[in-house]
């Protein structure tokens, strides 16, 4: 994996946890912390998107996104478990996982202007 995917892999592990922090927040540090996720969250996304294609780089970090909050939600704050719902994030990671297996390493150069 290089560089690239891995600001992606790490950018989808961020969102999941200023998401909780968008519903879990209580004091203006909570909140602080959430605001500063999402800060290196979108940095690392658009990193990635100037080197990979960004649909791709947005279906794979939402993908993780979704995925790990809805399993933390369950794990670590009492959300109900629902095996429909976990099939159907296990539908969602294998497009998701379908989509990084098809996308090539480099998105086509940028034509300047």
């Amino acid at each position: 994996m290089n560089r690239n995917w891995g600001y992606v892999l790490l950018a989808g592990l961020v969102e999941i946890i200023w998401v909780m922090g968008l519903k879990h927040s209580a004091n203006l540090w909570e909140w602080l912390g959430t605001l500063a996720a999402i800060a290196a969250s979108f940095y690392l996304i658009i990193e990635a998107a100037k080197r990979l294609p960004v649909g791709t780089v947005y279906a794979v970090f939402t993908g993780i996104g979704t995925a790990g909050t809805v399993a933390s939600e369950m794990l670590f704050f009492g959300e109900p478990f629902k095996l429909v719902k976990v099939l159907l994030i296990c539908v969602l990671l294998a497009g998701v996982i379908g989509l990084k297996l098809v996308t090539a390493d480099h998105a086509e150069p940028e034509v300047s202007k």
